[in-house]
């Protein structure tokens, strides 16, 4: 069965994009050479929030800078015929989207990707582990990485660790 995966890059600061959901100030940081390699050919499918479908869809925005070309998931209330090619709307909500993604996925992973979905996953403990690229970056304001208004404790097992010269990358697994 595939694994959950919540992967993302985040400042020092806990920000995953900046105003406006700027995501060009991550550009130019090389990721610690343990993980490099084959983050993106472990992955089988991707569940997407709205928001960052919305960046997405479009060519500059695709993911892993469009590296990535397998199966898309983006739970949603949209038309599922309006979906952007390489997308598939999901109306059942996300534990369907996640189902439907892990099924595609095969043995591979299935990445998360969105804050506010994301932290939906983790409060339905749906998230089996954490990947966080930490870069050396202050932005001071934009999208958290998790933000839950009222707390909901979430017990994490540090399982990995690696550096490279601007990286430092953590990876958690979820405690049930």
């Amino acid at each position: 069965m595939a694994k959950v995966l919540w992967h993302v890059s985040m400042s020092l600061d806990g920000f995953i994009a900046g105003v406006g959901d700027d995501m060009g100030w991550m550009a130019g940081y090389a990721l610690p050479e343990a993980s490099a390699p084959d983050i993106v050919q472990r992955i089988g499918a991707l569940v997407i929030g709205g928001r960052t479908y919305s960046l997405a869809r479009t060519d500059a925005g695709r993911p892993y800078g469009g590296a990535f070309s397998g199966p898309m998931f983006v739970p949603t209330r949209e038309d599922p015929q309006s979906a952007a090619p390489g997308f598939t709307f999901v109306r059942e909500g996300l534990a369907a989207a996640l189902e439907l993604a892990s099924s595609a996925a095969g043995e591979k992973d299935v990445v998360v990707f969105g804050a506010k979905t994301a932290a939906r996953c983790m409060d339905m403990d749906l998230i089996d582990e954490l990947l966080v690229h930490v870069l050396p970056v202050l932005l001071g304001d934009g999208v958290r990485m998790f933000e839950h208004r009222g707390g909901t404790l979430h017990r994490l097992e540090r399982i990995g660790l690696s550096s490279g010269p601007d990286v430092v990358d953590l990876r958690y697994r979820v405690h049930r």
